[in-house]
């Protein structure tokens, strides 16, 4: 079954599901600048448009644009700045 997340008034929104990868989530997010928190280790992949991240630790933002993967760890905070809307597919372990 599938799950509708919603945050940040609607701005970011994802369907959950599971497969053989695990748990999942392919989500959008509206331009703007949002702060996530992780309670497992969480793969993101962007699928279309940008997104510039700072990852836990660093002092440099990185930009990822798409079929680029970033890893954010267990029980962390991770910043990023959508300068245009963009989509993302996020696999959980």
């Amino acid at each position: 079954m599938f799950k509708v997340n919603r945050y940040f008034d609607d701005c970011v929104m994802s369907m959950a599901f599971e497969n053989e990868e695990g748990r999942a989530t392919v989500g959008i997010m509206a331009a703007g600048e949002y702060e996530f928190s992780t309670s497992s280790v969480e793969y993101m992949t962007v699928i279309s448009g940008k997104m510039r991240v700072l990852l836990p630790g660093e002092t440099e933002w990185k930009d990822f644009k798409p079929y680029d993967t970033f890893v954010v760890g267990k029980d962390l905070s991770f910043k990023l700045v959508i300068e245009a809307d963009c989509a993302y597919k996020c696999l959980y372990k």
